[in-house]
């Protein structure tokens, strides 16, 4: 296989999970963190735009959480990707438990939600990830079973359409992993596959092939990540079990490390949780496998400095969830959907967080 995009040293803009490839000098960043039985994270870059915050008049720098418009009906274990100015959501569970193919946009400036052409078929835990304007799906989980697909399709928003892509090799296919976006390629960490396992897989959008990098030095799904500065981060998530949660932060560097290293772990442990890069740092929000609580959901949000390598506490959410992502978008980090309680119990609450 001829050497892929992400494979050369890399020191310019390194977008994380779920990355949003808007224009501009907006803050194009998002994650993905779908959680329930399973997850995916996913976060993405750095900027310095100057938005208008979500449901605030322009120019306002109130820091906080506060409540947008709902999702069109309730969501989780969806992934979540800012494009074109928009925040997506992708796939996941309803009220019921049941699979859909739901892909939903939301426009900012309007606070309103629309409804985009559904994925192929119905998915959850999806990998999800943007390149040149363009949404990836690479992998996904199926049905109540949570079998392992390795379907790949991409999303054309100026066609509203989508088209299949090369699958996944055989034997990697998976849901719930975390995404990482470096040019034009796009790396999957860990994931679900009959079980959490240590795969990493990058594929190069511009060429339609993977390649195997190094795996991960443990088996996890449910966890978040992303890249910046070159080197790749692995952050939480959990194996065999909801409350198998691991605070762990594994980082890859592209440019020259051969091997995953240790960085320091997560001030709360948690799995399912949603997650995006702004200006630099990474936001971690919400999660289950709270033993601490009755309904096993954390609150807390944390900011992840990779330059100083620390991690500090912000305010909590107001409505924990976990099972859903985040994307990051005009200073402004979006987390639409998820559950309220832990594993099944989507609901359609849509908040903004302001650091």
């Amino acid at each position: 296989m001829r050497r892929l995009a992400f494979e050369v040293p890399l020191r310019a803009a390194i977008l994380l999970c779920c990355l949003a490839a808007c224009g501009g000098s907006r803050d194009t960043t998002s994650s993905g963190g779908a959680g329930g039985s399973s997850g995916t994270g996913t976060s993405s870059g750095t900027g310095t735009g100057t938005g208008t915050a979500a449901g605030t008049p322009s120019g306002s720098t109130a820091s906080g959480w506060r409540d947008l418009a709902p999702l069109l009906a309730p969501l989780q274990e969806n992934a979540v990707v800012a494009l074109e100015g928009e925040i997506y959501v992708v796939g996941g569970f309803d009220e019921t438990a049941q699979v859909v193919d739901r892909v939903e946009a939301y426009d900012p400036a309007q606070d309103a939600w629309r409804s985009c052409a559904p994925l192929p078929a119905p998915r959850h835990h999806v990998n999800a990830a943007v390149v040149d304007g363009r949404l990836y799906a690479l992998g996904s989980l199926v049905g109540l079973g949570f079998t392992a697909s390795g379907e790949a399709w991409v999303y054309d928003p100026g066609s509203d359409s989508w088209e299949s892509r090369t699958l996944m090799p055989a034997g990697t296919e998976r849901g719930g992993g975390a995404v990482a976006v470096v040019g034009t390629g796009i790396v999957v960490l860990g994931g679900y596959r009959q079980g959490a396992v240590t795969d990493v897989s990058a594929y190069d959008t511009a060429s339609d092939q993977w390649q195997t990098l190094p795996s991960l030095p443990a088996p996890r799904d449910h966890l978040v990540g992303g890249a910046v500065g070159g080197v790749v981060y692995a952050i939480g998530g959990r194996d065999s079990g909801i409350e198998a949660i691991d605070g762990r932060v594994d980082r890859l560097d592209l440019d020259g490390g051969s091997d995953w290293e240790l960085a320091a772990a997560m001030l709360t442990p948690r799995g399912g949780a949603a997650a995006a890069f702004l200006a630099g740092s990474l936001f971690v929000m919400g999660g289950e496998g709270n033993l601490a609580s009755p309904v096993g959901v954390f609150a807390e949000t944390e900011r992840y400095d990779p330059t100083g390598d620390v991690w500090s506490s912000l305010a909590v959410m107001t409505t924990p969830r976990h099972g859903t992502g985040a994307a990051a978008l005009d200073g402004v980090i979006y987390v639409p959907g998820g559950a309220t309680t832990q594993a099944f119990g989507a609901v359609a609450v849509h908040q903004a967080f302001v650091p």
